[in-house]
Order: C-alpha cells, then sequence, then structure tokens
C-alpha cells in the first residue's frame, strides 16, 4: 500500500507561514506513518527542519525560478515527482490556487483555506460593524487538515525543550544569562502605521523598565532602514542593549535567544509569531488591527493584548488601510504604563514562580 504523503502550500509572510508550525507538528505527532511536506519560501526552513522526524521542507523561490505561470508549471511537475497523495493548500491565493487546478487535473485529493471573507468584511465594516471572534488561523489550517481526512488535536507548546535554545549557538555578546539578569526582547515595528505604536512611547516603556529592573538586558529585534536608524541610536542611549541582527547570522539564531526572553514586547508582527513559537509571553500592542480577527501568537492569553476601546477598531484585517480618523487614535491612546505595567507582571509572576 502507497504510504500517504502530503504537501502543505503556504508562502506568504513570516508570520502566516510561523502560525502553521502548531497545526503542521500536531498532524506529524498524530500521524506518524504520514509523510509531510512543506512547501514555501526559504526563510521557513528554520521553522520545519527540525519539527518531526516525518516533516520535510521545500523551498520555492516564487520571484525568480518558479515566477509566472511558466514558473509554476515547472514548480508542479517538480512536485509531482514526489509523489504526493494529499493536497493542503494552505494559502488560497492566485499562485497556490494554480498548483491546485494543476493537481486537480491530475486527479489528486486537494482541500484549501476557507478565509471567512464575509466576516472580515463585517468585523472591518466603518458602519454596523459586527465585532465577534473569528476562527483563528490555527483552526482554519486544522479544518483543511480535517476535510483532507486528518483531524488534529493541538499539542504543540515550543520549537526547544523547556530549557530553551542551546546558547552556545550564539555569538559571544549574548553570552549565558545570569540569575540576577532580565532579557526583555523589543520588537517596535510593523509593516504599516496603523500596527505601529509610536517609537518615542516605546523609548519610554524601555526607560520605565530600566528603572524597574537596572539589571536588566534588551535585545532589539526587525531589521530595515528605519530599524538601522532607530537600534543604532538606542544602543548608544541604552546600557545593556543589543541591536540583534547586527549579531545573530539567520532566523534560527534569534529564535534560540527568543526561547530565552522573559518577555517579547512586540506589535502585531511576526515577531509576536515568532517568540510564540519559543514559548516565551508575548505583550502585543494592536491599532487598526484587534485580536477577535483570530492573528494572537500562538498560546498568548488574551491579558498580554494591549488596545484602546474604540469604536471604529478594528478597521483592517491586515492594518494595510489608511486610517479613518486621520489620527491613529489606536495607538496614541495607549499609554507607555499600560505596558510596562504588563511586563512586569509577567516578569514578577516567573520570578515568583522560580522562586517557589
Amino acid at each position: 500500500m502507497k504510504r500517504e504523503h502530503i504537501l502543505i502550500i503556504r508562502f506568504s509572510a513570516m508570520g502566516d507561514v510561523a502560525m502553521t508550525v502548531p497545526v503542521i507538528y500536531s498532524l506529524a505527532k498524530q500521524y506518524p506513518d504520514v509523510r509531510i511536506t512543506v512547501l514555501s519560501r526559504g526563510f521557513a526552513r528554520a521553522f520545519f527542519e527540525d519539527l518531526a522526524p516525518n516533516v520535510d521542507f521545500m523551498e520555492a523561490d516564487l520571484k525568480k525560478e518558479y515566477h509566472g505561470v511558466r514558473g509554476l508549471n515547472a514548480l508542479y511537475r517538480r512536485l509531482t515527482a514526489k509523489q504526493f497523495t494529499k493536497i493542503a493548500d494552505l494559502h488560497n491565493v492566485l499562485r497556490s490556487e494554480y498548483l491546485r487546478m494543476r493537481f486537480n487535473m491530475g486527479r489528486y485529493r486537494v482541500e484549501h483555506l476557507d478565509k471567512h471573507r464575509r466576516e472580515r468584511r463585517m468585523l472591518t465594516a466603518y458602519n454596523n460593524k459586527v465585532r465577534l471572534q473569528l476562527k483563528t488561523p490555527f483552526e482554519n489550517y486544522a479544518d483543511v487538515l480535517s476535510r483532507l481526512g486528518y483531524p488534529v488535536t493541538m499539542e504543540f507548546t515550543s520549537l526547544f525543550p523547556p530549557e530553551g535554545g542551546n546558547l552556545n549557538m550564539l555569538p559571544a555578546i549574548v553570552g549565558p544569562k545570569k540569575s540576577f539578569e532580565q532579557w526583555i526582547g523589543i520588537a517596535p515595528t510593523a509593516a504599516h502605521p496603523g500596527k505601529t505604536y509610536p517609537t518615542d512611547r516605546t523609548r519610554q516603556v524601555i526607560r520605565q523598565l530600566q528603572q524597574k529592573y537596572p539589571k536588566a538586558r534588551f535585545f532589539l529585534f526587525g531589521q530595515g532602514r528605519e530599524e538601522e536608524r532607530l537600534f543604532t541610536a538606542w544602543c548608544q542611549e541604552v546600557p545593556r542593549c543589543i541591536y540583534v541582527s547586527k549579531h545573530l547570522e539567520n532566523m534560527h539564531q534569534e529564535l534560540i535567544l527568543m526561547s530565552h526572553l522573559d518577555v517579547m514586547l512586540s506589535m502585531d508582527s511576526s515577531n509576536m509569531h515568532l517568540a510564540s513559537l519559543t514559548a516565551t509571553p508575548v505583550v502585543s500592542v494592536w491599532g487598526a488591527t484587534h485580536p477577535c480577527a483570530g492573528f494572537v501568537g500562538w498560546n498568548q492569553p488574551p491579558e498580554n493584548a494591549i488596545q484602546a476601546d474604540l469604536d471604529c477598531r478594528p478597521c483592517s484585517i491586515y492594518g494595510n488601510k489608511a486610517c479613518r480618523r486621520g489620527d491613529l487614535a489606536c495607538m496614541d491612546l495607549i499609554n507607555p504604563e499600560q505596558i510596562t505595567e504588563r511586563i512586569e507582571q509577567i516578569i514578577n509572576q516567573k520570578s515568583n514562580s522560580q522562586t517557589v
């Protein structure tokens, strides 16, 4: 009998791919005789390479090698050589739809993601908004697998063992974590203004945390021109502050570091999801987007989401629309003290649990 071999397709941004990890891990563990291949962009290799013995990773560069219809046809021919038995499209965009069409023509068993667009439109409507909790991506991904005949029960905790990743794999500047230190991650940027807390207020949060925890070390996560300018200045101002991407070589190293943080402060961004995959508490700041759209980090409790209560929220699922009010009040109404207090509660809870 031919061994079952599932192809899971998810390209997209880092955070969206990261949210497949708990589902694919649960699938792999509960169906150990089933082969699973994840097709995604190259950055995702760090998520899946050592996830489970029956999980493989396959990289597809859709901008170069597999660009356009001709490239997708070449990718399809490469995929058919793998002898998949079932296809799970966890993306449901034009490129994955085209591959899905080819697989359907080849009489493969294919299922795809339901994005619940009607419910999303109701949630983000300007008038007659219906603010209901939508299904999370984790649930939507699991639904696809269930329709393929593989219902799963979520049982993922972390990419690493309870003690975290191996710090010896990181540069000496990170070093071992001292028992008296607090390690605090800061990821202050996001792709859109409606998802970004004002940087001067994030700096206030850091100042407040410095006063409360003078032995704390601050690790700044993010890459780009704005991050370069901002983080360079902060590292000059803030003692015991490290600009992470200046010293770490790849995402796997960043995940190791995240697994040793006491807490991560993040926007509704990929770093929220990356830290969540390492079982690190994440205090997330929400503006144009909203946790009820479902995009909260894995296993993050509701009280870790900091947000202002405004009738216009959410105005966007992904935060990529212009503010209808024109003032980004959803971010301006959040005080730095709200964020600092939640971070302090998490650090103190962890400290108390270690002394018991």
